[in-house]
């Protein structure tokens, strides 16, 4: 077989070393007569732990390429001031039951976070692993205000926004979402614009693909002239959109290649749009280290806006001019402009047991996963 990329192998195969050498072997083809190694950013924190887990990092350093991590986690572009408007209600009432994902609890702001803080009597913090356990908990407990504080991109969104379907079915009362809804596409169009990072092409998110499709990314090839390819979560996955954008840089066209057929159809989930639609609507939001970013939100239409915990109970979402300054880097690291050892925290005072920011909180954390594959903790 020649060394280009091994396309129809079974699937039992795509994981061995054989399959990742060979895609190496057809990268380096590629690249060995570029003047300059390419600079691609992988957008996803699940790309950044695979490259990082299987060691293929280096190994892509070491052909021309080098990969830069990217905006692509939920938790880590979240203000702080989300987590300490939740923290607020949570201690200032005792009629709170807050429901969130687990890496959640743990983002570290100026007021503590939501796993230190000690809440009201009567109120208390619940972790879950489903939004909808959110939903059994209102109806579980109807005495109790129960507010689901969901951060999430396309992946997780429709999710999280059919609990309002179900909650609003159910004529329930007491239940809420405090929405950190973030759009990818948008945030893309922020990095490029910046002019702060020369990238030579993207790696596309599979999970979000899944749901937005194909078409949402068209942008970057048409406006800006970036390659780019939606790339799956195996090794050999992510090497096979490599390989895709490299191509595109050598022919001079510029295209978004769906490496992910498998699971991603060129007009992604329908259904899941459909829910997005008819719930949200677009917004203004602000992502740590980007800043505002128009239409890079979603929020509850107005016509839902009794699910909205912003409107229910008055939270006051905006950045608070006295909180002082840190050394910690994460906005840096999450515009790919650093790598997480660049920071003067990483590794000494910021570490998974006393985290500064939430580029070490979660588990897609571009700072967490160095942490834990570059050697870092082994020297602790």
């Amino acid at each position: 077989m020649s060394p280009s990329a091994p396309t129809r192998l079974p699937f039992s195969n795509w994981r061995t070393k054989e399959t990742a050498d060979r895609l190496l072997r057809a990268i380096e083809a590629e690249t060995s007569s570029l003047p300059t190694p390419l600079k691609l950013m992988e957008v996803c924190g699940t790309h950044t732990m695979t490259l990082h887990r299987s060691g293929l990092k280096p190994r892509l350093r070491q052909v021309g390429i080098d990969m830069i991590s990217g905006p692509g986690c939920p938790v880590c572009i979240t203000p702080d001031y989300f987590h300490e408007a939740i923290i607020d209600l949570l201690v200032a009432r005792d009629d709170i039951l807050v429901c969130t994902f687990g890496d959640m609890t743990r983002v570290p702001t100026r007021k503590g976070s939501l796993q230190t803080v000690v809440p009201a009597p009567g109120s208390r913090l619940k972790i879950v692993y489903s939004p909808e356990e959110a939903v059994a908990e209102a109806h579980n407990q109807p005495e109790k205000q129960v507010i689901f504080f969901g951060a999430g991109f396309e992946t997780t969104i429709p999710g999280i926004t059919f609990t309002v379907k179900k909650a609003a079915e159910d004529k329930l009362k007491n239940y809420s979402l405090l929405t950190a809804f973030w759009l990818i596409p948008p945030a893309l169009k922020a990095i490029i614009e910046s002019g702060e990072l020369a990238i030579n092409g993207f790696i596309y998110p599979g999970h979000v693909s899944a749901i937005i499709g194909e078409k949402p990314y068209a942008f970057v090839a048409e406006k800006y002239h970036l390659p780019g390819a939606i790339a799956g979560f195996e090794p050999a996955d992510i090497l096979l959109g490599i390989l895709a954008v490299v191509k595109q840089i050598k022919s001079g066209q510029a295209r978004v290649a769906n490496e992910y057929r498998r699971v991603v159809k060129p007009e992604g989930n329908v259904e899941a749009q459909a829910i997005m639609d008819k719930y949200l609507i677009r917004t203004a939001a602000d992502w740590r280290g980007l800043g505002i970013i128009p239409d890079s939100g979603l929020k509850l239409r107005p016509e839902y806006s009794d699910f909205e915990a912003v409107e229910r109970f008055s939270l006051k979402l905006e950045p608070d001019s006295r909180t002082p300054k840190t050394a910690c880097r994460c906005g840096d690291v999450l515009k790919g402009l650093i790598s997480p050892a660049d920071c003067p925290l990483f590794g000494r005072q910021c570490r998974p047991d006393s985290p500064q920011g939430p580029c070490m909180v979660s588990y897609e954390g571009a700072c967490l996963i160095e942490y834990k594959f570059s050697g870092a903790e082994s020297h602790d």
